[in-house]
């Protein structure tokens, strides 16, 4: 091998190829000393056929490029120990894979291709041309400029190095499937077939105790090699059978701590079980083959065992007692990546259940609804402080609510559905857009320590909101924001833009000038698009703010009136979102559509004694047009008259009635420029007068008000 450096840059296989210089003396492999016997470390291997390093170096790197095509191109797999790999140019590097592992590789070759980031460090194992297997840590890295394509570095596995290869690899995920599948992976070299079996409660993310109390459910939550299993064999998501769960409480009902039980050959394991059914469920084939079965504890008093892994082999090669010490290290070094993983499943399921109930419904026969939330990553380090929610108000309005609580988890996850839901309270009792900031702009700050907060990865300080009411009768929008980015707006005929919403700090930003929050009023004519969204769908470093929300405008544009929205939204994220993001994403898109004008009728009477005649009269007549029933009519005719008559005698200027004829009921709303909220109260039997209300309350199914510039609407709503 000739180590002489390149006069051009080197690259990465060049690099690897010194360092195959340096380490194997000139003379060969088989020249060099035993680092591990010159330590005094004589560990008895198991002998694997074809396996040239089984008395030699343990620990060998060699190199392996490849083109953009994931083609061989060059090797340098020269040390012993790689004998048999059929590694040659011009051979596709997948052959030298497990089939099942190739779809898995193959991803992360071309990630590294596509990213330019190395994949460090992964158990991998490759095929001999005799069938045999070795276990390398193998790494993927990308060639340096100016040559294009990858460079894999393979370590074959020491004792040593491949303990602690498997606990790194293990710790890379926080997903409790893939952290079994990892420790299975990285057992299958001291067997043929391992296996993870997790307590069930570990593996829905629930809690454990020291003594299991009853039977033990065990749910096999990983298996390797990938292949097809005998029928009845036990596979990962199956829940083993009863009697198999005796493996797991004999090692949590000792007295003493967990220990590796070992059974040494298939007749033993029938007689152990005395069940042919349980026996091939665990049994992985035809042939005898012995079984070492390694708790997983947690260190405590009592220790708490998580599930059992099981390495299984032929019963001609006996486990060895330093192969089932180096198993029970490197099962104890990796039980709590599976803790951290059970820990992390029950709170991104808290989370998830939390965020779904947020989740826009579908809208309504006045406006359709769709939505689109994407994590930064699939773990619960990506779910947690975006939101999106839309509603229906009792008054036939409907809410858009956006927010963004900065950092991610459980911690702002909670904040953000305090927020949302204090949002939604407030909004249905009729507040307006910026008062509803106000309030919670009140409680960011009463609610917060930023200190605690962001110690915990989040902070409801700054937080950013941005509320949108849409009234389908009138078709116009109400807007307030905090902090949020503007809204973009397509109007029927296409154009498409950012509304020029004022810019206001966000939610509980005491270092800024405390300054009211406006009210940004706008047409939404039927057709209408507005796509309220957070940063994270916008933001990116090779673009300004600006042009982010630009191109968001022209991809919103290309909607068409009759696309079903819900797919629009999701087209819109992926021509957006970008590859990595950093942040999550969100998007709510609302086409407006409103009531026909037949369906909706509006008088301005004067605040006269004659007012409620004038209203019952045009009232009964609209109702007979709308052929509505005799009690219906009579009851909403009652409903006008009671409360047209309380605006004339507690408020002045004009009333404005709006009936409204929707699709649960008649909606019903007289609007003054009084500023008294009304009270529903218990009349006496003599009292002259205060019984409006209470005929409003029973002819009703619900009723109340809301606030406006110029006063108060009083709504009711009565069944058709």
């Amino acid at each position: 091998m000739d180590s002489t450096p390149s006069p051009s840059s080197p690259s990465a296989f060049d690099l690897v190829s010194r360092a195959l210089g340096r380490y194997i003396p000139r003379g060969g492999a088989d020249a060099a000393a035993d680092p591990a016997d010159a330590q005094g470390d004589r560990t008895t291997r198991r002998h694997v056929p074809g396996d040239p390093a089984a008395g030699g170096q343990e620990q060998i790197l060699g190199a392996v490029n490849l083109d953009r095509d994931l083609i061989i191109t060059r090797c340098n797999l020269d040390a012993p120990v790689f004998a048999g790999l059929d590694a040659v140019a011009g051979k596709p590097f997948v052959d030298l894979l497990p089939p099942g592992d190739v779809p898995t590789v193959t991803r992360r070759l071309r990630q590294v291709v596509e990213t330019g980031e190395a994949h460090v460090a992964r158990i991998q194992r490759l095929r001999r041309g005799d069938g045999s297997e070795l276990v390398v840590s193998m790494s993927i890295l990308p060639a340096a400029a100016p040559e294009e394509g990858l460079t894999v570095s393979l370590i074959a596995m020491a004792r040593r190095l491949h303990l602690y290869a498997a606990e790194t690899a293990i710790g890379t995920s926080l997903d409790i499937g893939e952290t079994a599948q990892s420790l299975a992976e990285s057992l299958l070299a001291w067997g043929d077939v391992a296996a993870v079996d997790l307590d069930f409660a570990v593996w829905t993310g629930e809690g454990v105790t020291g003594r299991a109390k009853g039977p033990i459910r065990l749910r096999r939550a990983a298996l390797v090699p990938d292949r097809a299993w005998p029928e009845g064999y036990v596979t990962p998501g199956d829940d083993l059978p009863r009697d198999a769960s005796r493996l797991l409480a004999q090692a949590v009902l000792r007295d003493d701590a967990p220990q590796t039980i070992v059974i040494p050959d298939r007749e033993a394991v029938e007689r152990v079980f005395a069940s042919p059914r349980v026996a091939r469920a665990l049994v992985p084939g035809e042939r005898s083959a012995g079984v070492a079965c390694i708790p997983l504890v947690l260190d405590g008093a009592p220790p708490v065992v998580l599930g059992v892994a099981e390495v299984w082999r032929r019963a001609d090669c006996p486990f060895r007692d330093s192969e089932l010490f180096d198993l029970q290290e490197l099962v104890a070094r990796t039980a709590h990546h599976v803790d951290l993983a059970r820990q992390h499943q029950r709170e991104h399921t808290q989370v998830l259940a939390l965020q779904r109930r947020l989740l826009p419904r579908t809208g309504g026969d006045t406006i359709q609804i769709a939505s689109v939330y994407q994590p930064a990553t699939p773990d619960s380090a990506g779910v947690g402080g975006d939101w999106v929610n839309s509603f229906p108000l009792p008054d036939g309005r409907t809410a858009l609510v956006v927010g963004d609580v900065v950092g991610h988890g459980l911690g702002a996850a909670a904040t953000m559905g305090q927020l949302s839901m204090e949002a939604r309270a407030l909004l249905s009792a009729g507040l307006a857009p910026d008062e509803v900031l106000e309030h919670l702009d009140e409680t960011v700050t009463l609610l917060d320590d930023a200190e605690s907060g962001l110690a915990a990865g989040y902070s409801a300080l700054g937080s950013t909101c941005c509320i949108a009411l849409y009234d389908p009768v009138s078709h116009h929008v109400a807007l307030s924001s905090a902090g949020h980015l503007p809204p973009v707006l397509v109007s029927p005929d296409g154009h498409a833009g950012p509304l020029a919403v004022r810019p206001h700090p966000g939610l509980g930003a005491e270092f800024a000038l405390r300054e009211p929050f406006d009210v940004h009023t706008f047409d939404a004519p039927p057709g209408s698009l507005l796509a309220l969204y957070t940063d994270g769908l916008v933001e990116d470093p090779a673009v300004s703010i600006d042009e982010g929300i630009g191109r968001l405008a022209d991809a919103v544009s290309t909607v068409h009136p009759w696309d079903a929205l819900q797919q629009a939204a999701r087209h819109v994220v992926s021509v957006l979102a970008p590859a990595r993001q950093r942040d999550d994403v969100t998007l709510l898109l609302a086409r407006m559509i409103g009531y026909r004008k037949g369906d909706t009728a509006t008088w301005r009477l004067p605040a006269r004694r004659d007012a409620p005649a004038r209203a019952r009269a045009q009232v009964s007549a609209l109702l007979r047009q709308w052929r509505t029933r005799d009690d219906t009519r009579d009851s909403v005719v009652l409903l006008v008259s009671e409360l047209v008559t309380n605006a004339v005698r507690f408020a002045t200027g004009p009333i404005t009635v709006r009936l409204i004829r929707a699709g649960h009921g008649l909606l019903c709303e007289v609007g003054d420029t009084g500023n008294g909220r009304p009270l529903l109260r218990r009349g006496g039997l003599l009292d002259d007068g205060g019984r409006g209300l209470g005929v409003v309350h029973r002819v009703t199914t619900r009723w109340g008000v809301r606030w406006t510039d110029t006063g108060k609407v009083v709504w009711a709503e009565v069944a058709r």
